[in-house]
Parts: C-alpha cells; sequence; structure tokens
C-alpha cells in the first residue's frame, strides 16, 4: 500500500510461530514539481517576423517619393506650367546628391539613419509645399530636399532589404520600393488630373498636405528596422550581430545560429577576396544592371506622360479624362500582380514578359507619331491612349525584380558603390530626356523617342534573356556567384 511500510520484529524465519507484524505509517512521496511556466514579457514586435516587416518602415517614404516622381514628369500644375524647367530635373538632381551621399558613408552608419534623416527632408520639403505653394523658389527647394531625402534612403534599402529579407520572400520585399513609387504616382495623377475640384488653390497645396501625412507616418514606421547582421560583422561586433539576428528571427529563434552562420559564410568570402579580385568579379553583373535598371526610366517618362495627356485631349475631346486616372492605376496594379509572382514563377521571366511588351508598346507608339497628321486624329490618338494604358500595364511587371537583383548582383565590398552608381545613371537618364525636350519638344520627338526605346528595350529582352539569371530562393551569395557568369540562359 501507497504511504505503508511492513517490519517483521523478533521473528526466526524458520519458526513455525507466527511472525508479530509491525505496522508503520510513513509520509507520502512528495508530488513532483510542475515546471515553472515561463512568461514572454519581451512585447509583441519581439516575436512577429520582422524580416518581412523591415521594407515596409520605409514604405510610406516611397510613396512620397513617388509623387514628387510623377510630378517632375509632368503631373504637376496644369501639365505645362513650369514643366520645361528647373522645376522638373531639380528632384532628380536631389536624388542624385542624396544617392552619392549614402554610397560614400554606408560603410560607417547603420541604415536607419539614412531612413530617418530622409524622412526628414521630404517632411522638411512637404511642409514648405504648403506653407508656400505659390512661391517657385520654396518649391524649388522642397523638391531638393525631398530628391536629396529619397535618394539617402533607396541606396541603403536596396542593399538592407537584401541583407535581412528571407530568401524565399526577398523578390517581393525589395519590390516594395517600386509599389510605394507607383502608389505614389497614382495619387499624383489622380490629384493633379481633378485638382480643380478638390480644392480652389494650388495642386502644391494638396500634394504638401498629403506629404506632411505621408512622411509622419513613415517617419513613425522606421522604428521597425531592424540593422543587417552582416554590417556588424562587417566591423567585427559579433555580440551585435547575433542580437540583430535575434530581433529579425523573434518568430523563429531556432534559426537565428544557422542565418547567422551564413551571414558569416558571406562576409568571410568577401574579406578573402582583394579588391582586385572584387573588381573583376564586379564586371558583369554591373553591366547587367546598369542596363537593366535604367530600363526602368523607361517605363515612366516624360514622353510618355505627354503623350498620354495630349492623346486622351484628342480622343476624348476634353469631355473625360479617364484615361489618365486609368494610366496611373494600370501600373500601380501591374505591379502588386508581379509581386505574386517573382518569387515563385521567378524574376527572370516575369520581367521579361513585362520588357517584350513594353518594347512592343513602344514601337507601337512610335508607328502612330510617325505620321504628323495623326496627332489631330481622333482614331489615331485613341489607339495611342489605349496603347500608352497597355505600356503601364505591364510596366510593372518588369520594374519589380530590379530592385530585388540590386541586392544580390554585387561582391559585397562594392555593392554600396555599384548600387549608388546605377541608381544615379538612372536618374540621370531622366535628366537627359527632360533636356532633349525642353524648351519646347520637336514635331518629330515623340516618333524618335519612343522608336529609340522601343529598339533599345527589343536589344535588351535579347541580351537580358541570355544573361541575366534566376536567383529566386538562393542565399545571397549563391545568387552573387550566378550574376558573375557571362551568360545564363535558365528562364526558370
Amino acid at each position: 500500500m501507497s504511504g505503508m511500510q511492513t517490519t517483521n520484529v523478533g521473528a526466526n524465519p524458520n519458526s513455525p510461530i507466527p511472525m508479530e507484524t509491525i505496522v508503520i505509517a510513513s509520509a507520502p512521496p512528495p508530488e513532483p514539481r510542475k515546471p515553472a511556466v515561463i512568461v514572454n514579457r519581451s512585447g509583441y514586435f519581439s516575436r512577429i517576423n520582422r524580416q518581412n516587416i523591415t521594407p515596409y518602415a520605409v514604405f510610406f517614404l516611397f510613396i512620397y517619393g513617388g509623387m514628387d516622381f510623377a510630378a517632375s514628369l509632368g503631373w504637376n500644375e496644369t501639365y505645362s506650367v513650369l514643366l520645361f524647367t528647373e522645376y522638373s530635373y531639380c528632384w532628380f538632381i536631389g536624388v542624385v546628391i542624396g544617392a552619392l551621399a549614402a554610397a560614400l558613408t554606408m560603410t560607417f552608419l547603420p541604415k536607419q539613419v539614412y531612413y530617418v534623416f530622409g524622412g526628414l527632408m521630404q517632411l522638411t520639403g512637404s511642409i514648405i509645399f504648403t506653407a508656400a505653394p505659390e512661391d517657385y523658389a520654396a518649391c524649388l527647394a522642397a523638391r531638393y530636399l525631398a530628391g536629396l531625402g529619397i535618394g539617402l534612403i533607396t541606396v541603403p534599402f536596396l542593399i538592407h532589404n537584401a541583407e535581412v529579407a528571407p530568401r524565399n520572400f526577398r523578390a517581393v520585399s525589395g519590390a516594395t520600393e517600386q509599389c510605394g513609387l507607383s502608389l505614389g504616382i497614382v495619387v499624383q495623377v489622380v490629384f493633379t488630373t481633378e485638382w480643380a475640384s478638390i480644392v480652389g488653390s494650388t495642386p502644391n497645396l494638396v500634394h504638401g498636405i498629403i506629404g506632411i501625412v505621408i512622411s509622419l507616418i513613415g517617419l513613425a514606421m522606421t522604428g521597425l528596422a531592424v540593422e543587417s547582421p552582416i554590417f556588424y560583422l562587417r566591423r567585427n561586433q559579433e555580440t551585435l550581430a547575433r542580437r540583430s539576428q535575434e530581433k529579425l528571427l523573434g518568430h523563429a529563434p531556432g534559426g537565428v545560429n544557422a542565418a547567422l552562420e551564413e551571414a558569416r559564410k558571406y562576409v568571410a568570402e568577401s574579406d578573402s577576396r582583394s579588391l582586385g579580385e572584387d573588381l573583376v568579379a564586379s564586371v558583369m553583373p554591373f553591366l547587367k544592371m546598369l542596363f537593366f535598371r535604367c530600363f526602368v526610366a523607361f517605363s515612366f517618362s516624360l514622353p510618355l506622360t505627354i503623350s498620354i495627356i495630349s492623346s486622351t485631349a484628342v480622343a476624348e475631346r476634353s469631355l473625360s479624362a479617364w484615361p489618365m486616372y486609368l494610366f496611373g492605376v494600370l501600373r500601380s496594379i501591374s505591379v502588386m500582380v508581379a509581386l505574386c509572382c517573382v518569387d515563385s514563377f521567378g524574376r527572370k521571366a516575369v520581367s521579361l514578359v513585362g520588357l517584350l511588351v513594353m518594347a512592343g508598346m513602344s514601337l507601337g507608339l512610335a508607328g502612330i507619331y510617325a505620321d504628323l497628321a495623326n496627332i489631330s486624329s481622333g482614331y489615331y490618338m485613341t489607339q495611342a491612349t489605349n496603347i500608352a494604358l497597355a505600356f503601364q500595364a505591364f510596366a510593372g511587371f518588369f520594374i519589380c525584380s530590379s530592385s530585388a537583383y540590386m541586392g544580390e548582383a554585387f561582391p559585397l565590398r562594392l555593392k554600396s558603390a555599384c548600387v549608388g552608381f546605377i541608381v544615379i545613371m538612372e536618374q540621370i537618364i531622366h535628366v537627359i530626356v527632360i533636356a532633349c525636350v525642353s524648351p519646347v519638344p520637336s514635331q518629330h520627338f515623340l516618333f524618335q523617342y519612343f522608336l529609340a526605346t522601343g529598339i533599345i528595350m527589343l536589344v535588351g529582352v535579347i541580351f537580358f534573356a541570355v544573361s541575366m539569371p534566376e536567383t529566386k530562393k538562393m542565399t545571397l551569395r549563391q545568387a552573387n556567384h550566378r550574376f558573375q557568369g557571362w551568360y545564363d540562359i535558365k528562364i526558370y
């Protein structure tokens, strides 16, 4: 029996006399101790997947960048005021300065510094727009500041995202850049097209008010950003690197060691090469991404804006502006559709489809504008409107992959310099196109532009089909090795 002990006293085991039995009660055995309940008091944000949430920390800042981007390419005032002046290209100059500053200092400063400082630049520009919407000099300064801000944000983000995002989600999170810019374009196109019915003042006031709200939200969300463990490993700060990885993988703490070990291999591989070896290894990735990213500039340009506005005016006879609304919306929709494909079907296949359609649509517009008589024809201008809409409907398929590719392509030591230079070249292409339009476009300018870009993009389809790698679900080391090859014909 439990709790009882039986003892035989004074008995001979060989005796026939019954033994005297004494029953002694004993204390019951102690109950097994229940394991202590550990309460996680570290908070909600330590348990969520901050690998995925970090890119969205700057999402709203990219939205305001998209608004300024559209304003630089014709979607300001009444489509003609200040169109061919410094007002158009000053934002791009600001982006160039910001990208250059970020590329030169990224080795020393954490990414959150750039996000916060860039957001403050955008907020300052928005306040100036709101305070002095009619002052040309003030608005010019505001646009320089906003451009500087988006330049400071873009280069660090492209690199940061590639380092913190999970490998099977890297393209989607990287496409946050283009998704934010596209939504900003939609906002700018819609309220510029309909500004007279929204507010009885300059659209710069609306631009500034929306910018203040978006910038404040963006600044608040920068607190979600977590620095990459690679940044600390390059500085031999092992403790901070582990702490950073634990924050990123708060939802899956079991994967911290494996992720940190992969980051160590990535850094060690970079450190094992000389600067000369890195330069040689960067040649092919640089050429591929220079052309790829600069083609993004053709997806939304001043001639395309002139085409959709002028063709809509003739085709709709000023009775409706629905094509211009749809022009902005279609780009955003195509980006969101592409988001569902870039990490499943792959970056390469999706981007090639988008670029091929863009090339065909551009050549179609060139065919229409080849005959100057078509400019006043309702039939041909209706076709030009439809082609421009189709162009934007597929532009998002091409531009989405560029963000992920930029973070994957280059050796670690030269990544900030290569990414910064390519972002700068993208802005310079916009400035060159604006300069070719200014002060008054020639009668054959639209034909020349669309013919040239159509041919260039068609050649680009062939070049990328045989040289661009498919990097879905790869580590940064694997993706970088694939980029270094002279050719890569694998599509899926």
